[in-house]
C-alpha cells in the first residue's frame, strides 16, 4: 500500500496518508495503545508511529496487506503463544488487514512493555 505521506513528522501525518479504511484501523490501534499507556508520548521513529515512555514502547505501521506491530523481542516472546497464529519475526508481528485487529492483545502487550520499560528505568536510577 502506498501512503501519501512519504516522510511524516507526526502520527497524524502518518495516518492521514492512508485510505479511509486503513486510517480507521490505525486510529483504533492508536487509541488502544494510548489507553494502555496513557502517560506515553507519540512520536515518529524509523518512519513509523511510535509510543515512547522511558524509551520506545511499541511501533506500528500499515503495509499493503497487514499492520506491522513492533513490541521488541521481549514483548513478542512474552506473548509467543498468542502470536503464533500470525507471521512475524523476533520483534515484529503481521496482523492481516482482512482480519479483525487483536486490539485486546495489543493492549496487553503495551502494558507489558510499560512495566518492562519502567523497571529498566528504575534499575538505571538505582545505579
Amino acid at each position: 500500500m502506498k501512503t501519501d505521506a512519504a516522510n511524516p513528522q507526526t502520527m497524524d501525518g502518518y495516518i492521514a496518508g492512508f485510505p479511509p479504511d486503513v486510517r480507521a484501523i490505525l486510529e483504533r490501534i492508536r487509541a488502544t495503545i494510548a489507553q494502555a499507556a496513557p502517560e506515553a508520548e507519540e512520536a515518529i521513529k524509523y518512519r513509523l508511529p511510535t509510543f515512547v515512555l522511558d524509551g520506545n514502547l511499541v511501533h506500528f505501521g500499515a503495509f499493503k496487506r497487514h499492520i506491522g506491530f513492533y513490541a521488541t523481542a521481549s514483548g513478542h516472546e512474552a506473548f509467543r503463544k498468542e502470536l503464533s497464529a500470525y507471521t512475524g519475526a523476533k520483534g515484529s508481528v503481521k496482523f492481516p488487514l482482512n482480519q479483525p485487529m487483536p486490539l485486546e492483545l495489543m493492549g496487553r502487550m503495551v502494558k507489558f512493555r510499560v512495566a518492562e520499560n519502567r523497571a529498566r528505568a528504575a534499575a538505571k536510577r538505582r545505579k
